[in-house]
């Protein structure tokens, strides 16, 4: 059986070593790391799943930003989703996507929502869309159609996405 719990309550040495696993030691280098900068995740939008006492899989959510000029459209980041590869398949990640999206909207963190995935993927089972997306620049490379987002509060507009300041890292 999988519970799902607050991922703070779970030692960061096991979910690094998740995240290894599911991504790679190079995980660093990739642009959403960029993105997110130095900014602590979310709390309250990050959970881990667990399995008789093991860490199976995990998802973060972080505080970004459209940057505009001087101006910070805030943003809520989701990934990375990472599921340990003996559960791949198992619907892990897709239970914990539909927890962290209840729990954005549960604290009225769900109108500006956004990631960087498999466009099919996400747009069937969770709605997100590149619909606003296209004047957004990141800072490294991305496939402009892996950059999706939902929410009533998404800005269709011009700007470079990175982390917000201040960071805001609980709820």
């Amino acid at each position: 059986m999988i519970t799902l719990v607050p991922l703070d309550s779970i030692d960061s040495t096991a979910v690094e070593f998740l995240l290894d696993r599911a991504f790679g030691p190079d995980r660093f280098a990739r642009t959403a790391y960029t993105i997110r900068g130095t900014a602590k995740p979310i709390a309250a939008l990050s959970f881990a799943a667990i399995e008789d006492g093991v860490l199976v899989g995990s998802i973060q959510c972080w505080p970004i930003a459209l940057i505009e000029d001087d101006r910070e459209i805030p943003l809520v980041m989701l990934g990375p989703v990472a599921v340990k590869p003996t559960h791949q398949g198992d619907g892990i990640g897709r239970r914990l996507m539909a927890h962290a999206l209840d729990a954005a909207t549960a604290f009225d963190l769900d109108g500006a929502l956004m990631l960087i995935g498999d466009p099919d993927y996400y747009g069937r089972f969770f709605g997100f869309t590149a619909e606003r997306t296209a004047r957004w620049r990141a800072p490294g490379p991305v496939e402009r159609h892996r950059l999706l987002a939902r929410g009533a509060a998404v800005p269709d507009r011009a700007g470079m996405l990175g982390p917000r300041v201040p960071a805001v890292a609980s709820v």
